[in-house]
């Protein structure tokens, strides 16, 4: 009875991981079209720069956003600038083969704590977790563009979930790091100030000081014009109504266009968001739930900036397993039931808006749409309200549930 009782548990881990792999070609297969996209336009800004150009005059036509240009901090830049000397192809294959190492290696960050707690079978959930995450829309975005985020994500969690909790001397640096390639992440800087790890943040800012000092000595031009100009150019990153803009600003385009949001009204919702989201956050980090202190930090990010693509926002991924934690270590009795049905429904929900994503298989284009269809508002800025939603809802778990993130 026991064999025939372990053989059924494992064909329907067999059936389960078939299930989840057999989505991956569907899903994957629009974003054929993008061919790479956005890493032929950093390889040939390299190009262009390498040639003795200067980097920021870099401009390459499109047929939707009218022009694109190359848009990152010099330190960026300076990484990318070795890659120009690689063919085409091999570039594509490392930046593709680094994204599904980051991918390995963050998901089990993740789901390795859940696994010690809650007796999980260790292959098995790992296998199904890492599918998940190649699953979702922002790790197609950024596998099928050619991306960096997952390099900004095993920075990030290295230094939040590791380095800062257990008081490494380096704390600090991955943060540091991260800011200085993409500016999106010294979201998590404020993080570490609200969360009076005081340290921790002289650590990430002075990190990302001497790498933007480094790229100010390489190419000292070039830097002085991103920081005092192209950094304030709104215009270089976009149409901001286009759906694939899930944030805040980009709601409001969608409401306002052809004319931009009110700039105070926008703000306003900026600060009160801000605000709320990091009390939260810093509250969780005070309770000893580092994962959920910079889950919700990456929620305000992605809310508050304005451009935050759909390839950017990772944090929906370790939202879900706040959530399925939550439900795992509910108590028993009738309080616990619901709070691990409110748990995992919002798990399910979170999963099943990320998975299908809102600009893979819906063509919306830049043209101005329809405000007053409540499904048509839900479906273009699906991003942004679930990420309110989670704001005001993730679970932030007790001291004495938790495990060290290591453990």
């Amino acid at each position: 009875m026991v064999a025939d009782e372990q053989r059924g548990r494992t064909a329907r881990r067999v059936v389960t991981v078939l299930a989840v792999a057999a989505l991956l070609p569907m899903l994957y297969l629009p974003g054929r079209a993008h061919d790479f996209f956005d890493l032929k336009i950093y390889m040939r800004a390299m190009d262009w720069w390498s040639a003795g150009h200067p980097l920021y005059d870099y401009v390459q036509p499109d047929r939707v956003q009218g022009a694109l240009y190359f848009t990152y901090p010099p330190f960026a830049a300076l990484l990318l600038r070795p890659f120009a000397a690689l063919p085409l192809g091999a570039t594509v294959t490392i930046f593709t083969a680094l994204t599904l190492l980051g991918v390995l290696v963050t998901t089990w960050w993740l789901v390795r704590p859940l696994i010690a707690r809650h007796g999980l079978p260790r292959v098995f959930t790992t296998t199904v977790a890492v599918l998940l995450v190649l699953a979702v829309e922002s790790t197609r975005e950024t596998i099928t563009f050619g991306q960096i985020n997952m390099l900004l994500v095993v920075l990030i969690l290295a230094d939040l979930l590791f380095a800062v909790p257990e008081g490494r001397r380096w704390a600090g640096v991955g943060v540091g790091l991260a800011t200085a390639l993409k500016l999106f992440p010294g979201i998590f800087l404020v993080y570490l100030l609200a969360a009076r790890r005081w340290r921790a943040a002289v650590v990430a800012g002075a990190t990302a000081a001497v790498a933007t000092g480094i790229a100010a000595a390489v190419a000292p031009a070039d830097s002085w014009r991103f920081w005092t100009h192209e950094l304030w150019a709104t215009d270089r990153v976009g149409r901001t109504d286009y759906t694939g803009n899930q944030s805040l600003y980009g709601l409001l385009s969608r409401f306002t266009t052809p004319q931009l949001p009110p700039r105070p009204l926008w703000l306003l919702l900026v600060a009160a968001i801000a605000g709320y989201g990091l009390w939260r956050a810093a509250r969780a980090a005070r309770a000893g739930d580092p994962l959920t202190g910079l889950t919700l930090t990456g929620l305000v990010g992605a809310l508050i900036s304005p451009i935050t693509w759909t390839h950017h926002i990772y944090w929906f991924i370790p939202a879900v397993v706040v959530l399925v934690d939550a439900g795992l270590s509910a108590d028993p009795g009738p309080a616990g039931t619901r709070r691990r049905g409110r748990s995992y429904g919002l798990a399910a929900l979170t999963t099943a808006v990320i998975v299908v994503g809102v600009v893979t298989f819906a063509d919306w284009g830049v043209a101005p749409r329809r405000t007053d269809d409540p499904v048509e508002f839900l479906l273009r800025n699906a991003y942004v309200l679930l990420g309110l939603l989670l704001l005001a809802t993730l679970p932030i778990r007790d001291r004495a549930r938790d495990l060290p993130p290591g453990g």
